[in-house]
């Protein structure tokens, strides 16, 4: 008998709850984001999709320590995105259906609704299927049509297993040291140029993933 999504999302969520009780973790680069967590203001983060294992995780332990938000993510209309969808929704995550190869229009569409009703929401740029670390140009779209703020971020371990995936998926092991850095917030305006603004973003997202590697390996 085959092993269906939300069976598989139950186990992954699981798994990680368990290593994450064992892992060491440090936050840094949250200070400019608390006014914005307490003033509600809507923001989009950004992580690339080699980094996301731990990052449903990472929001409900932020929710309980130092205020943040419940985020929305976006996940694929794929099977792929239907175990996604299901594993996020085991942290208390919301779900928007939609990618860049299907459904993407209708996608961006309603996480614009969703920015717009003043919710955060969570896009992986290089998602779903790479190439890895290059961004594509739905959240430089959403930014400039919704105003919000996007937040580079990213998570690293030390010990962890590389993958051998597009976007080389990163796997803490147990007892690892983890470390979740946030980049300052980059804010769009509707008349930017999306090329330029988009070159920046992922400069920018993966600046503050080298910098999380850096806090790990120090």
């Amino acid at each position: 008998m085959s092993v269906g999504p939300a069976m598989l999302a139950a186990g992954a969520a699981t798994m990680v709850r368990l290593l994450a009780a064992t892992t060491r973790i440090a936050v840094a680069g949250t200070e400019p984001l608390v006014p914005l967590w307490t003033a509600r203001r809507p923001l989009i983060y950004a992580v690339w999709h080699g980094r996301i294992l731990m990052m449903p995780w990472v929001n409900a332990w932020l929710r309980r320590r130092q205020g943040a938000r419940r985020v929305a993510v976006l996940a694929s209309r794929s099977r792929d995105g239907e175990f996604g969808a299901r594993y996020v929704r085991r942290f208390g995550l919301d779900v928007v259906r939609g990618s860049s190869s299907r459904g993407g229009a209708g996608a961006l569409r309603r996480l614009v609704a969703v920015v717009r009703a003043g919710e955060d929401v969570v896009v992986v740029p290089d998602g779903p299927r790479g190439p890895r670390q290059q961004l594509q140009a739905g959240i430089v779209a959403l930014a400039s049509l919704t105003g919000a703020p996007v937040v580079p971020m990213a998570f690293a371990a030390r010990p962890a297993r590389r993958l051998a995936t597009w976007d080389e998926f990163l796997v803490p092991l147990p007892f690892a040291r983890c470390a979740v850095v946030f980049g300052e917030p980059i804010a769009l305006s509707s008349d930017a140029d999306r090329d330029r603004a988009g070159k920046e973003l992922e400069q920018a997202l993966n600046d503050v993933t080298a910098a999380a590697d850096r806090r790990v390996s120090a």
